[in-house]
């Protein structure tokens, strides 16, 4: 990056080819559309070109291009907000082989991971997904590693409650409500975990 910065504008070259993939698949588990991921990848990497000088030497690159990335994709998503929520169709029990059933699960963790917040969501597909470290991620959200790992904590939380609805047939009305709606069955209804 150090090169690109310098004007050595080629090298971009590189660091498309090596993180490229990564972040196409950071969008694909954010938006869950081919060729909107694809569009973002290159917008991320016109940003890169177009904004090199601030990158400071010394600072991770790949923390540095996934706040690119994300300010790409809230720029996507402040264009074209979706009027109707996602609404998906419960999943029927059925019997199947392993390899089938490991298909329908991850199917549905897909489907319950779309099911969360905006930043929830990116926030798990960052850090289980991608991969990055907690500080990098800290560092990406100007935030504490500490506020990170309740955050992720938090989330997963809310994925599996969300992944056992769908898993279990519970009608779609329900995935629409809250975030903090989101409640384990021995909690009363009247009160709500924080």
């Amino acid at each position: 990056m150090l090169q690109v910065r310098n004007g050595e504008v080629d090298m971009l070259g590189v660091l498309f080819d090596r993180y490229q993939t990564p972040l196409y698949n950071f969008f694909a588990r954010m938006t869950q559309d081919r060729a909107v991921s694809e569009d973002l990848v290159q917008e991320v990497f016109l940003r890169i070109l177009r904004y090199r000088q601030t990158y400071r030497p010394g600072t991770t690159f790949r923390t540095w291009m996934y706040q690119i990335a994300r300010n790409t994709r809230l720029d996507q998503v402040r264009k074209t907000r979706p009027e109707q929520p996602l609404v998906s169709e419960p999943v029927a029990p059925t019997s199947l082989s392993d390899s089938a059933q490991q298909k329908q699960e991850a199917a549905t963790l897909q489907r319950a991971l779309m099911h969360l917040p905006e930043d929830k969501r990116e926030l798990l597909v960052l850090s289980r997904f991608q991969e990055l470290k907690y500080d990098e991620i800290a560092r990406l959200l100007g935030c504490e590693v500490g506020a990170v790992k309740v955050r992720v904590h938090r989330a997963l939380q809310q994925l599996r409650e969300i992944f056992l609805q769908l898993e279990t047939g519970t009608p779609s009305t329900d995935l629409n409500r809250a975030p903090g709606d989101f409640l384990p069955p021995t909690v009363p209804p009247n009160r709500r975990l924080q």
